[in-house]
Protein backbone atom coordinates (compact mmCIF):
# COMPACT_ATOMS: atom_id res chain seq x y z
CA UNK A 1 0.00 0.00 0.00
CA UNK A 2 2.73 2.46 0.97
CA UNK A 3 4.68 1.48 -2.15
CA UNK A 4 1.84 2.51 -4.46
CA UNK A 5 1.36 5.74 -2.49
CA UNK A 6 5.04 6.67 -2.81
CA UNK A 7 4.99 5.91 -6.52
CA UNK A 8 1.80 7.90 -7.07
CA UNK A 9 3.09 11.04 -5.34
CA UNK A 10 4.23 13.64 -7.89
CA UNK A 11 7.70 14.25 -6.52
CA UNK A 12 10.55 16.72 -6.87
CA UNK A 13 14.30 16.17 -6.61
CA UNK A 14 16.03 19.36 -5.51
CA UNK A 15 19.47 18.17 -4.36
CA UNK A 16 21.18 16.08 -7.02
CA UNK A 17 24.77 16.22 -8.26
CA UNK A 18 25.09 15.35 -11.95
CA UNK A 19 28.47 13.65 -11.64
CA UNK A 20 27.33 11.77 -8.54
CA UNK A 21 24.14 10.57 -10.19
CA UNK A 22 25.44 8.69 -13.22
CA UNK A 23 23.82 5.25 -13.06
CA UNK A 24 26.38 2.63 -12.07
CA UNK A 25 24.81 0.29 -14.63
CA UNK A 26 25.82 2.73 -17.37
CA UNK A 27 29.44 2.64 -16.22
CA UNK A 28 29.38 -1.14 -15.99
CA UNK A 29 27.95 -1.45 -19.49
CA UNK A 30 30.65 0.90 -20.74
CA UNK A 31 33.62 -0.77 -19.02
CA UNK A 32 32.61 -4.02 -17.27
CA UNK A 33 36.23 -4.85 -16.55
CA UNK A 34 36.58 -1.66 -14.47
CA UNK A 35 33.26 -1.66 -12.67
CA UNK A 36 32.36 -4.91 -10.86
CA UNK A 37 28.74 -6.00 -10.52
CA UNK A 38 28.58 -5.40 -6.76
CA UNK A 39 31.01 -2.71 -5.61
CA UNK A 40 31.54 -2.77 -1.84
CA UNK A 41 30.25 0.79 -1.37
CA UNK A 42 26.84 -0.30 -2.69
CA UNK A 43 26.29 -2.72 0.20
CA UNK A 44 23.39 -1.66 2.40
CA UNK A 45 25.55 -1.64 5.52
CA UNK A 46 28.50 0.20 3.98
CA UNK A 47 29.47 3.48 5.63
CA UNK A 48 31.98 5.87 4.10
CA UNK A 49 34.63 6.48 6.78
CA UNK A 50 35.05 10.16 5.89
CA UNK A 51 34.31 12.76 3.23
CA UNK A 52 37.63 12.38 1.35
CA UNK A 53 36.98 8.64 0.89
CA UNK A 54 33.52 9.37 -0.46
CA UNK A 55 34.88 12.07 -2.75
CA UNK A 56 37.57 9.74 -4.09
CA UNK A 57 35.04 7.01 -4.90
CA UNK A 58 32.80 9.54 -6.65
CA UNK A 59 35.59 11.12 -8.70
CA UNK A 60 37.28 7.82 -9.57
CA UNK A 61 34.00 6.61 -11.07
CA UNK A 62 32.60 9.82 -12.55
CA UNK A 63 35.59 11.62 -14.05
CA UNK A 64 36.53 8.87 -16.54
CA UNK A 65 33.03 9.18 -17.99
CA UNK A 66 32.42 12.93 -18.02
CA UNK A 67 34.88 13.96 -20.72
CA UNK A 68 32.58 15.77 -23.16
CA UNK A 69 29.23 17.49 -23.50
CA UNK A 70 27.99 14.38 -25.31
CA UNK A 71 28.83 12.25 -22.28
CA UNK A 72 26.83 14.62 -20.07
CA UNK A 73 23.92 14.25 -22.48
CA UNK A 74 24.07 10.45 -22.46
CA UNK A 75 24.31 10.25 -18.67
CA UNK A 76 21.47 12.68 -18.12
CA UNK A 77 19.19 10.76 -20.48
CA UNK A 78 19.67 7.72 -18.23
CA UNK A 79 19.32 9.75 -15.04
CA UNK A 80 16.14 11.50 -16.16
CA UNK A 81 14.65 8.16 -17.22
CA UNK A 82 14.91 6.99 -13.60
CA UNK A 83 13.08 10.13 -12.52
CA UNK A 84 10.25 9.60 -14.99
CA UNK A 85 9.91 5.98 -13.85
CA UNK A 86 9.41 7.16 -10.24
CA UNK A 87 6.88 9.90 -11.08
CA UNK A 88 9.40 12.66 -10.38
CA UNK A 89 8.17 15.71 -12.24
CA UNK A 90 10.70 18.41 -11.30
CA UNK A 91 14.48 18.23 -10.86
CA UNK A 92 17.14 20.69 -9.75
CA UNK A 93 20.58 19.30 -10.53
CA UNK A 94 24.06 20.78 -10.35
CA UNK A 95 27.14 20.02 -12.40
CA UNK A 96 30.62 20.59 -11.01
CA UNK A 97 31.81 23.85 -12.55
CA UNK A 98 35.57 23.08 -12.42
CA UNK A 99 34.96 20.16 -14.79
CA UNK A 100 34.59 22.74 -17.56
CA UNK A 101 38.27 23.51 -17.06
CA UNK A 102 39.35 19.86 -16.81
CA UNK A 103 37.73 18.85 -20.11
CA UNK A 104 37.91 22.23 -21.87
CA UNK A 105 34.17 22.40 -22.56
CA UNK A 106 32.38 25.70 -21.82
CA UNK A 107 29.67 25.52 -19.17
CA UNK A 108 26.89 26.67 -21.53
CA UNK A 109 27.65 23.69 -23.76
CA UNK A 110 27.28 21.30 -20.84
CA UNK A 111 24.03 22.99 -19.85
CA UNK A 112 22.73 22.69 -23.42
CA UNK A 113 23.65 18.99 -23.47
CA UNK A 114 21.78 18.41 -20.21
CA UNK A 115 18.76 20.38 -21.42
CA UNK A 116 18.63 18.35 -24.64
CA UNK A 117 18.32 15.18 -22.54
CA UNK A 118 15.21 16.35 -20.66
CA UNK A 119 12.21 14.15 -21.56
CA UNK A 120 8.68 15.41 -22.05
CA UNK A 121 6.81 15.92 -18.79
CA UNK A 122 9.89 16.63 -16.65
CA UNK A 123 10.82 20.16 -15.56
CA UNK A 124 14.57 20.59 -15.00
CA UNK A 125 16.62 23.47 -13.58
CA UNK A 126 20.41 23.37 -13.87
CA UNK A 127 22.86 24.77 -11.32
CA UNK A 128 26.63 25.25 -11.31
CA UNK A 129 28.28 23.77 -8.24
CA UNK A 130 31.68 24.88 -7.02
CA UNK A 131 34.09 24.48 -4.13
CA UNK A 132 34.66 27.10 -1.47
CA UNK A 133 38.06 27.98 -2.96
CA UNK A 134 36.86 28.08 -6.59
CA UNK A 135 37.37 31.81 -7.15
CA UNK A 136 40.94 31.67 -8.41
CA UNK A 137 42.86 31.09 -11.62
CA UNK A 138 40.90 30.79 -14.87
CA UNK A 139 37.71 29.78 -13.04
CA UNK A 140 37.40 33.28 -11.56
CA UNK A 141 36.48 34.75 -14.95
CA UNK A 142 33.99 31.94 -15.50
CA UNK A 143 32.28 32.66 -12.17
CA UNK A 144 32.19 36.37 -12.99
CA UNK A 145 30.29 35.55 -16.19
CA UNK A 146 27.67 33.19 -14.69
CA UNK A 147 25.00 35.88 -14.54
CA UNK A 148 25.04 35.91 -18.35
CA UNK A 149 24.32 32.19 -18.73
CA UNK A 150 20.64 32.27 -19.68
CA UNK A 151 19.86 28.60 -19.03
CA UNK A 152 21.65 28.53 -15.68
CA UNK A 153 19.11 28.52 -12.84
CA UNK A 154 21.63 29.24 -10.10
CA UNK A 155 24.72 28.24 -8.17
CA UNK A 156 25.62 25.96 -5.28
CA UNK A 157 28.60 25.95 -2.92
CA UNK A 158 29.54 22.34 -2.23
CA UNK A 159 32.47 20.08 -1.42
CA UNK A 160 34.37 19.76 1.85
CA UNK A 161 32.30 21.83 4.25
CA UNK A 162 35.04 22.33 6.82
CA UNK A 163 36.88 24.58 4.36
CA UNK A 164 36.40 28.25 5.25
CA UNK A 165 33.89 30.29 3.29
CA UNK A 166 36.10 32.85 1.54
CA UNK A 167 35.41 36.58 1.28
CA UNK A 168 34.55 36.45 -2.44
CA UNK A 169 31.51 34.28 -1.92
CA UNK A 170 28.99 36.65 -0.36
CA UNK A 171 29.34 39.45 -2.97
CA UNK A 172 29.25 36.95 -5.83
CA UNK A 173 26.14 35.28 -4.39
CA UNK A 174 24.49 38.71 -3.98
CA UNK A 175 25.34 39.68 -7.55
CA UNK A 176 23.94 36.43 -8.94
CA UNK A 177 20.72 36.78 -6.94
CA UNK A 178 20.35 40.32 -8.32
CA UNK A 179 20.64 38.77 -11.80
CA UNK A 180 17.78 36.39 -11.02
CA UNK A 181 19.81 33.30 -10.15
CA UNK A 182 18.99 31.03 -7.21
CA UNK A 183 21.82 30.66 -4.69
CA UNK A 184 22.36 27.53 -2.62
CA UNK A 185 24.96 26.39 -0.12
CA UNK A 186 25.89 23.04 1.40
CA UNK A 187 25.96 23.46 5.17
CA UNK A 188 25.14 21.54 8.32
CA UNK A 189 26.41 18.20 7.05
CA UNK A 190 30.07 17.69 7.98
CA UNK A 191 30.17 20.88 10.02
CA UNK A 192 27.78 22.14 12.64
CA UNK A 193 24.90 24.56 13.03
CA UNK A 194 27.19 27.61 12.83
CA UNK A 195 27.77 26.88 9.14
CA UNK A 196 24.01 26.89 8.52
CA UNK A 197 23.80 30.27 10.23
CA UNK A 198 26.68 31.50 8.06
CA UNK A 199 24.94 30.29 4.89
CA UNK A 200 21.75 32.14 5.84
CA UNK A 201 23.16 35.33 7.35
CA UNK A 202 26.42 35.83 5.44
CA UNK A 203 25.60 34.31 2.05
CA UNK A 204 21.91 35.21 2.13
CA UNK A 205 20.69 31.85 0.85
CA UNK A 206 17.20 30.50 1.41
CA UNK A 207 18.17 27.07 0.06
CA UNK A 208 20.51 25.04 2.25
CA UNK A 209 21.68 21.68 0.95
CA UNK A 210 21.40 19.26 3.89
CA UNK A 211 21.19 21.71 6.83
CA UNK A 212 20.40 18.84 9.17
CA UNK A 213 22.99 19.66 11.83
CA UNK A 214 21.16 22.91 12.46
CA UNK A 215 19.34 20.74 14.99
CA UNK A 216 22.37 21.17 17.25
CA UNK A 217 21.39 24.81 17.91
CA UNK A 218 17.71 25.69 18.47
CA UNK A 219 18.47 29.32 17.60
CA UNK A 220 19.66 28.29 14.13
CA UNK A 221 16.57 26.13 13.65
CA UNK A 222 14.45 29.17 14.56
CA UNK A 223 16.47 31.36 12.20
CA UNK A 224 15.87 28.95 9.31
CA UNK A 225 12.17 28.78 10.11
CA UNK A 226 11.74 32.53 10.47
CA UNK A 227 13.67 33.32 7.26
CA UNK A 228 11.67 30.78 5.27
CA UNK A 229 14.79 28.74 4.48
CA UNK A 230 14.39 25.33 2.85
CA UNK A 231 16.64 22.40 3.75
CA UNK A 232 17.08 20.01 0.80
CA UNK A 233 17.61 16.87 2.86
CA UNK A 234 19.05 13.52 1.75
CA UNK A 235 18.49 10.99 4.57
CA UNK A 236 20.22 7.97 3.02
CA UNK A 237 23.27 10.08 2.19
CA UNK A 238 23.39 11.32 5.78
CA UNK A 239 23.48 7.75 7.10
CA UNK A 240 25.86 6.33 4.49
CA UNK A 241 28.26 9.22 5.19
CA UNK A 242 27.87 8.67 8.96
CA UNK A 243 26.58 12.17 9.63
CA UNK A 244 24.15 10.31 11.91
CA UNK A 245 24.54 6.72 13.13
CA UNK A 246 21.10 5.52 12.07
CA UNK A 247 17.73 6.65 10.75
CA UNK A 248 16.22 6.70 14.21
CA UNK A 249 18.58 9.52 15.21
CA UNK A 250 18.11 11.51 12.01
CA UNK A 251 16.60 14.95 12.86
CA UNK A 252 14.37 15.36 9.78
CA UNK A 253 11.10 14.96 11.68
CA UNK A 254 12.27 17.27 14.47
CA UNK A 255 13.26 19.94 11.96
CA UNK A 256 9.90 19.65 10.23
CA UNK A 257 8.06 19.78 13.56
CA UNK A 258 9.98 22.98 14.39
CA UNK A 259 8.65 24.59 11.22
CA UNK A 260 11.62 24.25 8.87
CA UNK A 261 10.58 23.41 5.31
CA UNK A 262 12.40 20.25 4.24
CA UNK A 263 12.47 18.52 0.88
CA UNK A 264 13.69 15.00 0.06
CA UNK A 265 16.41 14.12 -2.46
CA UNK A 266 19.11 11.54 -3.20
CA UNK A 267 22.34 13.60 -3.39
CA UNK A 268 24.72 11.14 -5.12
CA UNK A 269 23.00 7.89 -6.18
CA UNK A 270 26.19 6.63 -7.84
CA UNK A 271 27.75 6.30 -4.40
CA UNK A 272 24.73 5.49 -2.25
CA UNK A 273 22.85 3.11 -4.58
CA UNK A 274 19.60 4.92 -3.78
CA UNK A 275 16.55 6.20 -5.61
CA UNK A 276 14.09 8.88 -4.60
CA UNK A 277 11.46 6.21 -3.94
CA UNK A 278 14.02 4.56 -1.63
CA UNK A 279 14.29 7.82 0.31
CA UNK A 280 10.51 7.99 0.80
CA UNK A 281 10.48 4.31 1.70
CA UNK A 282 13.05 4.96 4.42
CA UNK A 283 10.93 7.83 5.76
CA UNK A 284 7.97 5.48 6.09
CA UNK A 285 9.68 2.32 7.27
CA UNK A 286 12.66 3.51 9.32
CA UNK A 287 11.81 7.05 10.41
CA UNK A 288 8.18 6.69 11.44
CA UNK A 289 6.70 9.05 8.87
CA UNK A 290 3.00 8.80 8.09
CA UNK A 291 1.39 9.14 4.68
CA UNK A 292 0.55 12.73 5.54
CA UNK A 293 4.23 13.33 6.43
CA UNK A 294 5.32 11.94 3.06
CA UNK A 295 2.74 14.10 1.33
CA UNK A 296 4.00 17.15 3.21
CA UNK A 297 7.60 16.56 2.14
CA UNK A 298 6.50 16.07 -1.46
CA UNK A 299 4.44 19.27 -1.30
CA UNK A 300 7.41 21.16 0.14
CA UNK A 301 9.34 20.45 -3.03
CA UNK A 302 6.58 21.95 -5.15
CA UNK A 303 6.34 25.01 -2.93
CA UNK A 304 9.90 26.02 -3.79
CA UNK A 305 9.99 24.68 -7.36
CA UNK A 306 10.62 27.18 -10.15
CA UNK A 307 7.47 26.35 -12.13
CA UNK A 308 4.36 28.13 -13.36
CA UNK A 309 1.79 28.71 -10.64
CA UNK A 310 -0.90 26.65 -12.36
CA UNK A 311 1.47 23.70 -12.69
CA UNK A 312 2.48 24.03 -9.03
CA UNK A 313 -1.15 24.25 -7.95
CA UNK A 314 -2.11 21.17 -9.93
CA UNK A 315 0.67 19.10 -8.34
CA UNK A 316 -0.21 20.31 -4.83
CA UNK A 317 -3.86 19.46 -5.45
CA UNK A 318 -2.83 16.01 -6.65
CA UNK A 319 -0.80 15.43 -3.49
CA UNK A 320 -3.69 16.62 -1.33
CA UNK A 321 -6.06 14.21 -3.05
CA UNK A 322 -3.68 11.28 -2.69
CA UNK A 323 -3.09 11.98 0.99
CA UNK A 324 -6.82 11.65 1.70
CA UNK A 325 -7.40 8.47 -0.25
CA UNK A 326 -7.62 5.27 1.75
Amino acid sequence: MIESFIQALPKTETHLHVEGAIPYALLREWRPESYPANPPFHAADYRFPDFPTFEKVLLDHALPWFTSAERYHEAMKAIFATHVAQNVRYVETSFHLPVTQFINVPGPEIIAAIRAAVPAGLEVRIFAGMLRDAYQGPLQAVIDDLENWDDLAGVDLHGLETMPTEAWTAPVWRRLRAAGKVTKCHAGEFDGAARVREAIELLGVTRVQHGVRAIEDPAVVALARDRGVTFDVCPISNIRLAVFPDFASHPLRRLAAAGVRCTISTDDPLCFNNTLNDEYRVLAQAMGCSRSDLARFAANGWEIADVAEDFRGARLAEIERLSHES
